[in-house]
């Protein structure tokens, strides 16, 4: 797992310190929207906190595991949110992309992401990639 120092400014590109931003979710707090489960979502990507990755994946739809550990290291270089709208009151989509870096070769994931509320919390859902 890699780490941050709490004052660096959160991976998911939102302007705070990670401290005040992923941190707090990563650590139990029920994210507000969707829109900052995504962004989560990518700053544990980063950090490799693949409990927390598991734990936000809506129970239906969500791996036994995503192995990565075992997976050729990524370095993830940016997250970009392209829209994120709540299309009723349980569900919502979040567009984006991620910039990251495999084996010196740079590439973007470009997905729209399908989230659901169950008893007040956000889950991540399914995504549609569109690169």
């Amino acid at each position: 797992m890699s780490s941050i120092n709490s004052v660096t400014l959160c991976p998911c590109e939102s302007g705070k310190p990670y401290q005040a931003c992923c941190e707090l979710l990563h650590k139990g707090l029920v994210a507000p929207s969707a829109e900052m489960l995504m962004r989560s979502r990518y700053t544990a990507f980063v950090l490799q906190l693949e409990d927390y990755l598991l734990g936000t994946w809506h129970p239906e739809t969500r791996p036994n595991s995503l192995g990565l550990a075992e997976d050729t290291p990524t370095k993830w270089l940016g997250l970009q949110i392209k829209r994120a709208e709540n299309t009723s009151e349980t569900t919502a989509v979040v567009e984006f992309v991620a910039r990251y870096k495999i084996a010196g070769k740079a590439k973007k994931l470009h997905e729209i992401s399908q989230f659901e509320r169950i008893d007040g919390r956000w889950y991540y859902l399914s995504g549609e990639f569109n690169n």
